[in-house]
């Protein structure tokens, strides 16, 4: 019976895990470059408590809603129709575009999989017709295959560690700039980002809130040990300055696998580093897809049975893929401009809100608050929101003025 109660605990935090580790894994080393390592690893910690406790929050507004609700459901509830028009302008603009750069670099890895014999537009439609599929048959299949893919990427993972770590320099370790460490935050903080599925998840785990948080933490704390380890690799290998370091990976939007590739000069890591980001974007697909594949059942009520989960699935997949298809350099656009302003508000100022409607505003009492300290807790978060579109805004100006 343990076994078994474990079992799920390991499935839904390999969930958290794989949805929140995607596509900003491979750029993180880049935009974190400019402030060292260690300033790096305190913004990593900051963005692991906020994130950890926006799931708390997201799983205290999930436990008192109906079975089937979603973000939709919960912001018209606790905040409102302006409420729920926020959310679906922010949920359906930072989850569609987040959908695009999966699609997008899931596309190209298998073009460059198959050599090229494949175009562009098929690799792309084979990508989302494949894992599409998996999101369409629900959240018991995305689980079992999601956990299968996890394994696959803790290999190549741990391969790529194994393999790498020989050419870390520690002196390339002890940059330390502080200042400029700060304007990753927003990247970082959105690489923490699994709350989509927080609803998703609660009503798969029949409401075990114990089950539930220990998923959470297990899952954002899977990703922290994670993105370190990541972080003193890549940084340990890429110089900051030069020709093909980090700087000029800035620059150019690449991620940090095209400079790795270089410094490291073999063929079988940089192999290994290709099916290392296959994984990494599937997984992330299918969490984000499936908590987008819900949220847009609840937002238009739409049952998820026969054509009408058909009509959902294309309402999900057809608006990414068609968008990559036509301008697959596009997501790098979207993350830059809307990942730090979208991000905080739709995963950590809307639950925050909601929490303090339904504590202090409706003054429900049935559900237990899952984030202690009352109104002071959600206060500091609040600060903390207005704190990180500061950071986004100085980001937005000093891009602008480049």
């Amino acid at each position: 019976m343990k076994t078994k109660k474990f079992g799920h605990i390991l499935g839904g935090s390999l969930l958290v895990a794989g949805t929140s580790i995607g596509a900003g894994m491979l750029a993180l080393p880049v935009v974190t470059s400019l402030g060292g390592f260690w300033p790096s690893i305190l913004i990593y910690l900051i963005s692991y408590v906020i994130m950890t406790i926006s799931g708390f929050l997201y799983l205290e507004i999930a436990l008192a809603m109906p079975k089937d609700s979603n973000i939709i459901s919960m912001s018209d509830r606790y905040l409102g129709n302006r409420g729920k028009v926020f959310s679906w302008i922010i949920y359906l603009f930072l989850f569609y575009f987040l959908s695009v750069a999966y699609i997008s670099v899931g596309g190209n890895l298998i073009k460059s999989f198959s050599n090229g014999a494949i175009s562009s537009v098929l690799s792309h439609i084979i990508y989302v017709s494949i894992f599409g599929f998996v999101v369409y048959r629900g959240a018991l299949l995305v689980d079992r295959i999601n956990m299968f893919l996890m394994i696959f990427l803790g290999i190549g993972y741990f391969l790529f560690i194994f393999l790498g770590f020989k050419h870390v320099e520690i002196s390339n370790l002890k940059f330390f700039d502080l200042k400029h460490s700060i304007f990753a935050l927003p990247v970082i903080l959105l690489s923490f980002g699994y709350q989509g599925i927080m609803p998703t998840l609660t009503y798969y785990m029949k409401k075990d809130v114990k089950k539930i948080k220990a998923s959470i933490l297990l899952g954002t704390t899977m990703a922290l040990v994670v993105y370190i380890i990541w972080e003193m690799l890549i940084l340990g290998i890429i110089p900051i300055e030069g020709a093909h370091g980090l700087k000029e990976a800035l620059k150019l939007g690449q991620t940090a696998i095209e400079p790795f590739g270089y410094h490291t000069n073999a063929k079988l890591i940089f192999a290994i580093g290709q099916f290392f980001s296959f994984f990494v974007i599937t997984t992330s697909f299918l969490g984000v897809s499936l908590g987008l594949f819900d949220f847009i059942a609840d937002g238009f009520k739409i049952e998820k049975k026969g054509m009408k989960k058909v009509f959902i699935a294309i309402i999900t997949f057809l608006p990414p893929t068609i968008i990559t298809m036509f301008n697959p350099n596009l997501f790098l656009i979207a993350l830059g401009y809307a990942g730090g302003i979208g991000g905080i508000l739709l995963l950590v100022f809307l639950p925050a809100l909601m929490v303090y409607s339904k504590r202090y505003v409706k003054k429900e009492k049935l559900i237990e608050p899952q984030l202690k300290g009352g109104k002071t807790s959600l206060y500091i978060i609040f600060v903390f929101v207005v704190f990180e579109l500061f950071i986004e805004i100085i980001n937005e100006v000093n891009r602008f003025l480049s």
